[in-house]
């Protein structure tokens, strides 16, 4: 179906539910996709404007300058980095063709196990209902599995919970001797509250067979330009997910945004700020409105459960939709029992989000009802 054939709200939404983007053309509001409605600033597109000739008619820079400029920007060396088109070039070149057998704990980001070839993934069940990661079963069944990756996505999708570093920390040790490269995918990290406390970047040295993952749409709000990283002390490892990038993988657009982006730290830092400020007072209205099990976030959505009677996850994302011309994610697809049951919720600005509170209380009632 072509974007113009749709004939009706409810035709529009099954062809969006069809979809991997390129939602702007379509006139709805997006609380799917999780990405920074505060960055970047103007003046970044003025200075695309001010280079566009340059940027579309020349040839980009290779991994060896894009590396650099990903390493100026949080310091670290560039033989440490790897630069993807997304971090989903970077995954699949790991779970596709690197891995001999990946382990994810599950519910997670699909992608890592979607990439993976028949037979070579693992999933690995979060404790149920809390969605914790027990590290030391993770890393037993790991062992058991002979795993030679193992992912780690904190805050975690769809759930939107951090891990504790001291929790990863230990969790690399106990795969250390197990030849078992440990992914973490820090791709939400920006959003969690003391960032400099949780991520691994710090740590890498210590632990060589840690690689840290991140896509920079999500905090940088990108999605357009395909920006990801791979960070890494494991110069073997680092070598090979490089062998698997092509020379000019990165188009001219985004070799300009990590050429400028430095100069806008501030800007970042603040527009962070804005966005957990705003995921906050969402997180508190759905607790106070909705009688809906809302887990605490640690990114930038949230991850409810709705009752066991009334209207599932698809029948809720539907009418919301068709209704209310409002997108959220249900989890049906997710690895987890009752699926159906759970939905995610990407946090706008705090005038949507009210207005998305009100659509939810209208369909699945107040929660003093």
């Amino acid at each position: 179906m072509a974007q113009s054939d749709y004939k009706n709200q409810a035709e529009k939404y099954e062809f969006i539910a069809d979809q991997h983007g390129g939602y702007y053309r379509h006139d709805f509001i997006d609380h799917a996709y999780l990405y920074n409605l505060y960055f970047p600033p103007e003046d970044v597109f003025d200075c695309f404007k001010n280079q566009i000739h340059d940027l579309v008619l020349n040839y980009p820079v290779a991994q060896d300058v894009l590396a650099a400029l990903v390493g100026n920007l949080i310091n670290q060396p560039p033989e440490r980095i790897v630069v993807g088109n997304g971090a989903s070039e970077l995954i699949k070149i790991v779970s596709g063709h690197l891995a001999r057998k990946v382990i994810v704990p599950v519910p997670s980001f699909n992608e890592y196990v979607n990439a993976a070839p028949t037979g070579r993934a693992v999933e690995f069940p979060l404790e149920f209902p809390s969605f914790h990661l027990d590290v030391d079963k993770f890393a037993a069944q790991t062992i058991k599995a002979k795993a030679d990756v193992a992912v780690v996505v904190t805050p975690n999708n769809p759930t939107s919970m951090a891990i504790p570093k001291f929790d990863l920390m230990h969790l690399a040790k106990l795969l250390a001797s197990h030849d078992c490269q440990l992914i973490i995918d820090e791709s939400f990290i920006d959003f969690v509250e003391d960032r400099d406390q949780t991520t691994m970047e710090h740590e890498i040295e210590r632990y060589p067979n840690i690689a840290i993952f991140k896509s920079m749409s999500k905090a940088y709000g990108i999605c357009g330009l395909r920006i990801g990283y791979l960070l890494t002390a494991n110069s073997q490892f680092a070598n090979a997910v490089r062998q698997g990038i092509h020379i000019w993988n990165i188009n001219g657009f985004a070799e300009e945004f990590l050429r400028i982006l430095p100069d806008f730290r501030e800007d970042f830092i603040n527009s962070c700020t804005q966005v957990m400020e705003d995921r906050d007072t969402l997180y508190e209205d759905l607790r106070t409105n909705l009688g809906i099990t809302i887990y605490k976030p640690d990114a930038n959505f949230i991850f409810c459960r709705l009752p066991d009677s009334g209207a599932s996850g698809p029948e809720v994302t539907k009418k919301l939709f068709i209704e209310y011309n409002m997108y959220i994610k249900h989890c049906q697809e997710k690895t987890l029992p009752d699926a159906a049951r759970y939905i995610r919720i990407a946090s706008r600005t705090k005038t949507e989000n009210s207005n998305l509170v009100d659509a939810l209380v209208s369909i699945l009632g107040p929660k003093n009802k």
